[in-house]
């Protein structure tokens, strides 16, 4: 409550996590269990800071990359960028493309 309320306060959009996003609590959690983890963002955003680990597929070329760079299906992957608006698209298209342990990282890096 008091998150949110700080939220309004300082004029950023308040929403409540959905289902298939994490917090960076879990991401930490999943990344001691070997997860992928994926910035959308360009790879200029990636270069200035990314998440350690991560690896650059830009949302622009997820659709083509994505089954030569992840070959399980099955292998957690969590994706992210700057807001959690294009990680949104590329988790519903890894979902569309048969990966079924998709995350999007809420509210982005």
């Amino acid at each position: 409550m008091i998150k949110n309320i700080r939220k309004f306060i300082l004029g950023k959009k308040c929403r409540n996590i959905e289902n298939g996003e994490i917090t960076k609590e879990e991401l930490q959690k999943l990344q001691k269990e070997r997860a992928m983890i994926i910035d959308v963002r360009s790879p200029m955003e990636y270069k200035e800071e990314h998440i350690n680990g991560a690896i650059n597929i830009p949302l622009y070329d997820l659709r083509s990359k994505a089954k030569e760079l992840l070959k399980d299906t099955r292998q957690p992957i969590i994706v992210y960028c700057s807001t959690g608006a294009r990680s949104k698209k590329a988790k519903k298209e890894l979902l569309k493309q048969g990966y079924t342990n998709v995350y999007n990282l809420y509210e982005g890096f």
